[in-house]
């Protein structure tokens, strides 16, 4: 843990990339509250096992099946994040799920699945949108920290004008604790105007999973899960749901306009976070949607908007 702490203490401060001022457009942080005052365990109950009154949660994954969870409301808008501790050692084959979805044939979703590797392999962070039923805008990196070792904050800020999802980075040493500010990992913009679906008008749950994916999820399903491992487990804290309650078949918030991730702060990225964004896409991103162009002969349109090239 000490060479991931120090390596990425060395890395953001040499990019300028500490700040002991609040920027502009920073998520609030969320607080801490128990499981069940937002989740309910939604497939195999007897995989899901909770510590410290529920402020602790531990989903598990054998042969026969895995586990998971989703939000007791839907919500149209917000702050929606989750504190992980992925499944340590030989990973391979697993796969971590923590997304937003809608519940129809057209469904909107907003993803992040964490794809196992081999033990000392890195874990891949893949992230992708649906608008309408449509995804195919996969993204993949590296993370720059073992997200095994320790509690990591995955985030997303979604509002009209933009969905942000972020990494939050806590580092330690012998003597004292601090945070990196939330870093931009990826940003899908409001492009309506260009022809493409923007999720506006659909509610979306929040879910999380650990199921097995060997089929696709390390080096393309070459890699294949080692049951001799199992069980493996994934620890969740960090319950708080931030977002605009709604019925799943409501067409607008209530509040529109007033809550605090609806102001002019949150519309767009400021400088120094469209620098994180770039340092990740320039130092740890293996694959992007945007610039595959045998999947896409011609540049998807909101990938100049989004700052993805």
């Amino acid at each position: 843990m000490a060479s991931f702490a120090s390596s990425a203490v060395t890395v953001f401060l040499v990019l300028g990339l500490v700040s002991v001022t609040t920027l502009a457009g920073t998520p609030r942080r969320p607080i801490d509250v128990p499981f069940q005052k937002n989740y309910v365990p939604t497939w195999a109950y007897d995989h899901i096992k909770y510590f410290n009154g529920g402020r602790e949660v531990q989903l598990s994954l054998d042969k026969n099946t895995g586990t998971g969870f989703q939000s007791g409301g839907s919500y149209l808008f917000g702050h929606f994040s989750m504190q992980i501790k992925m499944v340590p050692g030989d990973s391979a084959g697993t796969v971590t799920a923590f997304y937003l979805s809608s519940q129809n044939s057209e469904h909107d979703e907003i993803d992040f699945e964490f794809l196992g590797n081999r033990t000392n392999q890195p874990y891949i962070l893949q992230t992708n949108v649906f608008t309408g039923g449509k995804g195919d805008r996969e993204q993949r990196i590296y993370l720059w920290f073992d997200p095994t070792k320790d509690y990591h904050s995955y985030s997303v800020l979604w509002n009209m004008y933009q969905i942000v999802s972020y990494v939050l980075l806590p580092l330690r040493n012998q003597n004292h604790s601090f945070y990196v500010d939330d870093v931009p990992i990826r940003v899908f913009k409001n492009s309506k105007d260009l022809g493409v679906r923007f999720p506006f008008n659909q509610p979306m749950k929040i879910y999380s999973s650990l199921w097995n994916g060997d089929d696709w999820a390390t080096r393309g399903g070459l890699e294949k899960t080692d049951w001799s491992k199992a069980p493996f487990v994934a620890a969740y804290r960090g319950f708080h749901i931030d977002g605009c309650e709604a019925s799943a078949e409501a067409k607008f918030c209530a509040t529109q306009g007033m809550r605090w991730w609806d102001q002019k702060e949150f519309r767009d990225l400021d400088g120094l976070q469209y620098r994180r964004l770039q340092w990740v896409r320039q130092k740890y991103t293996i694959y992007n949607y945007c610039t595959d162009r045998k999947r896409y002969p011609a540049m998807p349109p909101e990938c100049r908007r989004d700052r993805d090239v």
